[in-house]
């Protein structure tokens, strides 16, 4: 490539969408990463894109709640100019209600629900007697269904926007000279060297880890039930996550963790 227009540092998630809105402009891009695509977190497997509850609405609330309602047609121009599906899907959310105070909350968040999401999402309430086999255990025996949550396969979705550059005269590289404008993606490992740079802590790394199951459940609704997201996925496996570590000397092991993560997930 000749010279770029701008270089993005970090093919992770943010990196990688950032190289893609560029090169749709007609930049020439050039996406830098020693560890490779999606190497970090954003190469994940849980993908579950929930929205924060219709209530106390705030600013970032309302910028959360118009990217859940572009995504759709975002990532249908990503498979569009890659060729690569990213395994997005608005399929909806599932949520066990422990109590008779939680079934009350829920009828709040309902009416306030058909406000805040404009008609676009809805809120509802029904009885796990009406949701399947797929519906998690409720104690109150009520469960709450939002069709606002959507998923994507996180693996898969920088892969997507990785062919997405390329195919758009972009490339991705290791390693390159500093040349012209750049923005930097470098996740939890660009904070730790900030951090060092300006003498103060202004981020640190939380690793999570998940497990993937061999079941094919693609076009049910994800759970979300005792701090937990098992997110069914359109190539026929079902994710589980996550645990939260602010903690650790190795970001990819896996411990016994998981098999908590497991027995509670079976519980649910």
């Amino acid at each position: 490539m000749v010279q770029p227009d701008v270089t993005i540092r970090g093919a992770g998630i943010f990196g990688l969408a950032v190289a893609h809105a560029c090169a749709g402009q007609g930049a020439r891009v050039r996406v830098v990463d020693p560890n490779g695509i999606g190497a970090g977190s954003s190469g994940g497997i849980v993908g579950a894109l929930a929205p924060h509850t219709p209530e106390n609405w705030n600013a970032k609330k309302a910028f959360q709640f118009e990217s859940l309602r572009l995504a759709e047609a975002w990532w249908a121009n990503v498979t569009k100019v890659s060729g690569l599906s990213a395994g997005y899907a608005r399929l909806g959310r599932l949520q066990p209600l422990a109590d008779e105070r939680a079934v009350v909350l829920a009828r709040s968040r309902a009416e306030n629900a058909a406000t805040l999401w404009q008609s676009f999402a809805h809120w509802t309430l029904l009885q796990s007697s009406e949701a399947g086999d797929w519906a998690p255990h409720s104690p109150s025996g009520w469960l709450v269904r939002d069709t606002l949550t959507a998923r994507l396969h996180p693996a898969q979705a920088c892969r997507a926007l990785a062919a997405s550059v390329v195919a758009q005269g972009g490339e991705i590289v290791t390693e390159a000279d500093r040349v012209g404008p750049e923005v930097w993606a470098t996740g939890y490992e660009g904070l730790a060297h900030l951090s060092v740079d300006l003498g103060r802590s202004v981020g640190a790394g939380v690793k999570g880890q998940a497990i993937l199951l061999d079941l094919d459940r693609r076009g049910e609704p994800q759970l979300f039930a005792d701090g937990l997201h098992i997110v069914p996925h359109q190539d026929g496996t079902v994710a589980i996550g996550s645990t939260s570590e602010r903690d650790f000397t190795d970001p990819t092991s896996t411990d016994a963790q998981l098999d908590d993560i497991l027995a509670r997930a079976i519980a649910a």
